[in-house]
């Protein structure tokens, strides 16, 4: 039987990847609307959870601080926030039962979102898909945690500027926003590490590039903070800028330990295309060999 070439079987196309343009536009329909509903239920549920504690927690920071830095602080403690239009209760529960349910519902649409792009990825980019969703709601929740923890000293250090003889009374609207942009704010800069981690992933960012950026990108962080933070007080910008240079960090090491171990397979796979009677591209010339121990050169006497 004659030698032939080895080869690994292929594995079967995914017909996902070969759809027509047509078929790709009903999927992506498909899957905004899921992601839609998956939204509103959660919107609903939140709207009906802000009676039940998701307003309290939303104004916990604001009734947390002294008596004299918040409207009806001469009222047993009061803690109230103005309305100063018919409508602004409402559009401030909406806001704010919105964003709970963008929350909520993350897990869900971030599926469709990467469901839609992985057939155009290769086998092992998919694996990937799961961590991707896990890993940026985990985040985008840390880093909204960090901006709640943070939201009373930052409140107080902002009042606190004002000084004496100021009568401080927020509006439910102006209050209730910044609290939103804050924690999204905080949200979305913690996925920023993330997605060198996903560029890296599927080899269009490499290890090379951030270790040899590392200075730029700690520097563009601490920008990016300073221009994002709603507050603009340095307390709050080195607060998100830290975690974010250390989430950095971590990804430049994810990405060592993913290229080194992505060139440990290319060297290995190199081999699988060789014909039998093909050599290999082994340095075959002979190594010198070392002397054995304990013995000693003569040359032959004349």
């Amino acid at each position: 039987m004659s030698s032939s070439r080895l080869r690994r079987r292929r594995a079967p196309r995914d017909e996902a990847a070969t759809m027509s343009l047509v078929a790709h536009l009903t999927e992506l329909r498909n899957r905004i609307a899921k992601a839609l509903l998956a939204l509103l239920i959660a919107t609903a549920f939140s709207f009906w959870w802000y009676e039940h504690g998701l307003g309290d927690f939303i104004r916990a920071p604001y009734c947390g601080l002294d008596e004299d830095l918040r409207y009806g602080g001469d009222d047993s403690g009061g803690c109230g926030l103005l309305i100063t239009d018919v409508f602004g209760g409402v559009f401030i529960r909406l806001k704010v039962a919105f964003l709970a349910g963008t929350v909520l519902s993350a897990p869900f649409w971030l599926y469709q979102l990467w469901a839609f792009i992985t057939p155009g990825l290769k086998r092992n980019e998919k694996r990937y898909g799961i961590g991707f969703v896990a890993v940026s709601s985990l985040l985008f929740a840390l880093g909204a945690l960090l901006a709640y923890v943070s939201l009373s000293k930052g409140l107080e250090l902002l009042l606190t500027l004002a000084g004496d003889g100021v009568v401080i009374a927020l509006t439910a609207q102006d209050y209730i926003g910044f609290v939103l942009s804050l924690l999204v704010a905080f949200g979305v800069s913690f996925e920023v590490p993330l997605i060198a981690v996903a560029l890296n992933l599927v080899g269009v960012l490499s290890h090379e590039v951030l270790a040899r950026s590392r200075r730029w990108i700690f520097f563009l962080t601490i920008v990016f903070a300073a221009f994002v933070t709603p507050t603009q007080d340095p307390f709050t910008m080195l607060l998100m800028a830290g975690p974010m240079i250390a989430l950095f960090e971590v990804a430049i090491q994810i990405a060592r330990f993913v290229d080194r171990r992505r060139a440990k397979r290319a060297a290995i796979e190199a081999f699988h295309d060789l014909d039998d009677d093909e050599a290999s591209p082994l340095d075959a010339r002979p190594s010198s060999l070392d002397e054995p121990q304990g013995s000693t050169s003569t040359s032959p006497r004349g």
